[in-house]
């Protein structure tokens, strides 16, 4: 096991703060470009208020049947409906598509770069040393309490990523809003938006082995239930320049979510798992943190995605491109199905989100996560505005 180059304390610190509390009921800029037109609404229902309430008409126009897609409409992904092109994308609550065995069944989206990245371009520390990533304690709801799985429908199937429960300043206390990356919601620059995306807050809570999971009840799967995206939102940089290999357009990859319950419940997301995280926009030097943490649910070999686990890690920097910002990175052992999954420090004596996982080389031992600054604050508050009221 390789040494993890920070003090117990620290790890220990933070994870003392992604823990509920007791009262709770369960568990550099980037100059990012406009967010409004990185932006899509997801409706959950005929009678969603996020949407438009022409949205049977506007569904018409695209040639799709609300009951035809949730029969399995969804499914056929024509290159000219899925490509940016269309301008739209729907994401409709489909009763118990998600189930167990379907869950296990998802696979990791692509989102390394080469072991040898170009040390010459921009500011790039010395590559970390690998941190063995460390198993998270059960329950997650307990110990992880705003850590969650993503899962979403691409043109090659089922696919998993991870995400963060965060603060809504225009809800306090009351946030649905939910932190992961780009490449989770958005296939970039030869793609479209994703399908039936849904977060899973304290996904195998209780951590059921692999081999078991597919029979176990939902209800164990997912302890605080299925949330729907109704509004998804990416950098204008992740749509235009984001691809699967190379690390392009890594350094805008993030995107915000907007989420409701699959089935009907008066109380909020943050609510429900007891549970948020502020997130940081101020783009701290690496100097000035001593330590960063990342969870998530990592899937590619050796790991098996149905355990959390995080690592921290004194940060470094990385610079893919010249003309693009410095990343944060950290050694860490998560392969994929990690993406997405928050980065936390501790921010003017807070502990906040201050990245997400978006690359490492496919062989692990590090990932890198975006700076977040003035382009990510734009497409969280774009976000946080549409549903302020």
């Amino acid at each position: 096991m390789a040494s993890i180059r920070r003090p117990a304390l620290v790890a220990a610190a933070l994870a003392a703060v992604l823990a509920v509390t007791a009262t709770a009921c369960g568990p550099t800029d980037d100059n990012a470009g406009d967010p409004a037109a990185a932006t899509a609404g997801q409706g959950g229902g005929e009678n969603d208020l996020a949407l438009p309430d022409d949205l049977n008409s506007r569904l018409k126009e695209l040639g799709l049947d609300l009951d035809k897609w949730r029969n399995g409409d969804w499914k056929n992904w024509k290159k000219d409906d899925w490509l940016r092109e269309a301008n739209e994308f729907i994401n409709p609550v489909i009763d118990d598509l998600w189930k167990p065995d379907r869950m296990k069944d998802a696979g990791v989206p692509e989102k390394t770069v080469p072991t040898d990245v170009a040390e010459e371009q921009g500011v790039t520390d010395p590559t970390p040393d690998p941190v063995q990533a460390q198993r998270v304690d059960t329950p997650y709801h307990r110990n992880a309490a705003p850590v969650g799985k993503v899962f979403f429908d691409g043109p090659e199937g089922s696919m998993v990523c991870s995400g963060t429960v965060v603060k809504d300043p225009a809800n306090p206390g009351r946030s649905n809003m939910v932190w992961t990356a780009g490449h989770c919601v958005h296939a970039g620059q030869k793609g479209g938006w994703y399908r039936n995306i849904v977060f899973v807050p304290s996904y195998n809570d209780n951590e059921v082995p692999a081999e078991q999971i597919a029979n176990t009840p939902r209800e164990q799967v997912a302890p605080y239930g299925i949330w729907w995206s109704d509004w998804a939102s990416t950098s204008q940089e992740w749509i235009s320049r984001g691809a699967q290999e190379g690390g392009a357009g890594a350094p805008y990859d993030y995107a915000v979510l907007h989420v409701k319950p699959e089935e009907g419940s008066g109380k909020s997301l943050e609510e429900t798992v007891g549970a948020a995280l502020p997130v940081a926009f101020e783009t701290p030097s690496v100097q000035d943190i001593r330590s960063m943490g990342a969870w998530g649910y990592p899937a590619a070999p050796p790991f098996d995605g149905v355990r959390m686990f995080s690592c921290v890690d004194a940060p470094g920097r990385l610079s893919l491109f010249r003309d693009q910002p410095t990343m944060y990175r950290i050694g860490c052992t998560m392969t994929g199905g990690s993406s997405g999954g928050g980065w936390f420090a501790s921010v003017n004596n807070e502990t906040a989100l201050v990245s997400n996982t978006s690359i490492g080389p496919v062989t692990g031992g590090w990932l890198a996560g975006p700076q977040l600054g003035a382009g990510a604050k734009a497409v969280f508050d774009s976000v946080s505005r549409k549903f302020a009221s």
